[in-house]
């Protein structure tokens, strides 16, 4: 009989999809709780969330200002209310459109969130709670690492009216010392920034206590890159290839493939690995122990870039005209192991192209890496049931040939959903789908297709709440390589759809059979 030992199961569903009436997004509030509760109820360990971090160009959360800091706009305003830095009429004022229930707003976020946020915290300076006060100088303190700097470029960023750090007066694209440059800048403004990053920790390790206390592991997330115009950059530019002036002298990619003859240009400045030696990656242990104070696991998106990853010159209009360059490989992972006495809490996410290097690179630290359903091959021909076996019992996103150490899914936040990719497929591709699964109904797909990935070998599996939800391809996160109002935009618009008649014993009942409710 299987062992239950580390067999876990649980959601990938990212806060700013969590239902709430009050808001046009999801936040840290009620309804945050009532998914922890419902995952209780239903035997789930796990809750996997994209970056947290503030969402920059395109409102993607892997495009941010800070890889430290995190996102206000997932603050709770009724939380604020509670703790008396909003009053009722404060709240009644901030009126989201109706809208926004099903479709995250950013656009009317950044309008009229932060606004209420700055109220919040002018309505803290006057408040006589010495208590509170002491709780924020203490989180300022214990933070000045990274927060001094991330509030002091978002204070300059608002009074250059959002420019490009690179376009700021030398005198503040410069980046000399925090001590040399708060001066410059309003201390009431950068304050505010502090302020909205306590309140926003506060609120999250609530949330992560809650967790904790039905047994929930939070899995973040961690983009191997960093945007250009962020905190990051501007005061550590000697850590990034810059040239004189501050402009990106390569950048990041990757090359021409199956799925597109021109590559991707990423365009994320690419990290001077020399020198975050000399440092002995000091930047980087920083961020993973910061992410640590927020999440259980982390998983590293393009884990293949330590290995090798893809250098494009700045000006290159595609990613074709690219070389692969040495990552720092197994050095850094050398020293990111030493600073942590049990086994690194990283999930390595190498889905795509991956060579030799980065399967032993992630084999000689024992990372899971990810497996997942969708990426098999179906083939577009229908084959005869003797050769059943060829290609489907060799391939590695098969569940029958997942090994333990991974994490196994239908499809990830850059897949389409079940329900949707179901819709792409030819006839040909179902029949073949159909067999493999023993089922003859397509309206069966969806739950036969959760069955084999649960009872698979894999330790931890996920499923994305849109698919647990069945819902089509309107209901996709994101589309890679594209940019619009359709991504990163889906929210669940109410708690009630999750609790539709039979899902959670369904979905309890699975978990049981599997051994994954421990």
């Amino acid at each position: 009989m299987r062992s239950a030992e580390k067999r876990y199961s649980g959601l990938l569903f990212h806060p700013t999809c969590f239902p709430n009436k009050h808001d046009a997004i999801g936040t840290l509030g009620e309804e945050a709780y009532s998914v922890l509760d419902w995952m209780s109820k239903s035997g789930q360990k796990l809750l996997q969330v994209l970056p947290l971090n503030p969402t920059g160009y395109g409102d993607s959360p892997y495009a941010s200002f800070s890889a430290f800091a995190c996102n206000p706009y997932l603050i709770d305003l009724p939380l604020l209310k509670e703790s008396g830095d909003l009053s009722e009429d404060d709240l009644d004022a901030y009126k989201p459109p109706e809208s926004s229930l099903e479709k995250v707003d950013f656009g009317w976020l950044f309008k009229n969130k932060l606004p209420v946020l700055r109220l919040a915290y002018d309505n803290f300076l006057k408040s006589s709670k010495n208590k509170r006060k002491s709780s924020f100088k203490k989180f300022c303190t214990n933070n000045s690492s990274w927060l001094n700097d991330y509030a002091l470029f978002m204070t300059i960023k608002e009074d250059q009216e959002g420019k490009l750090w690179n376009e700021w007066p030398l005198e503040l694209k410069n980046y000399t010392s925090f001590n040399k440059m708060i001066g410059m800048v309003s201390r009431e403004n950068f304050e505010f920034h502090c302020y909205v990053q306590w309140i926003f920790n506060v609120q999250w390790h609530n949330f992560k206590k809650y967790a904790s206390d039905y047994s929930i592991r939070i899995i973040g997330d961690a983009p191997i890159f960093v945007a250009y115009d962020s905190a990051d950059v501007w005061a550590n530019q000697d850590l990034f290839f810059l040239d004189s002036t501050g402009a990106t002298t390569c950048v990041a990619g990757v090359p021409p493939d199956y799925f597109s003859v021109t590559g991707q240009l990423w365009g994320n400045p690419l990290y001077n690995w020399e020198m975050m030696k000399q440092r002995d990656y000091s930047w980087w242990i920083r961020r993973i122990k910061n992410l640590l104070d927020y999440v259980d696991i982390i998983r590293i998106d393009h884990f293949r870039g330590f290995a090798q990853y893809w250098e494009v010159g700045a000006g290159e209009e595609t990613a074709i005209n690219g070389k692969w360059v040495d990552g720092p490989g197994e050095d850094f992972f050398d020293v990111l192991a030493g600073e942590f006495s049990d086994e690194l809490p990283i999930v390595a996410e190498d889905l795509g192209l991956i060579t030799p290097d980065v399967d032993k690179l992630r084999n000689d630290f024992n990372l899971p890496g990810m497996k997942i359903l969708e990426f098999a091959p179906w083939g577009e021909d229908a084959f005869e049931i003797e050769l059943v076996k060829y290609p489907f019992k060799v391939h590695k996103y098969l569940p029958e040939n997942y090994e333990k150490n991974c994490v196994a899914y239908l499809g990830t936040h850059d897949n389409d959903t079940f329900i949707g990719w179901l819709d792409s497929l030819n006839e040909n591709q179902i029949n073949n789908l159909k067999y493999y699964l023993n089922e003859t109904q397509g309206s069966g797909l969806l739950w036969s297709a959760l069955e084999k990935i649960w009872d698979s070998d894999a330790n931890m599996v996920l499923v994305a709440i849109q698919d647990l939800l069945a819902l089509d391809a309107e209901s996709r996160l994101n589309t890679p390589g594209t940019l619009g109002s359709h991504n990163w935009s889906w929210r669940l618009s109410d708690i009630s759809q999750m609790n539709q008649e039979g899902l959670m014993e369904k979905f309890h009942n699975m978990t049981i059979d599997s051994l994954r409710c421990q």
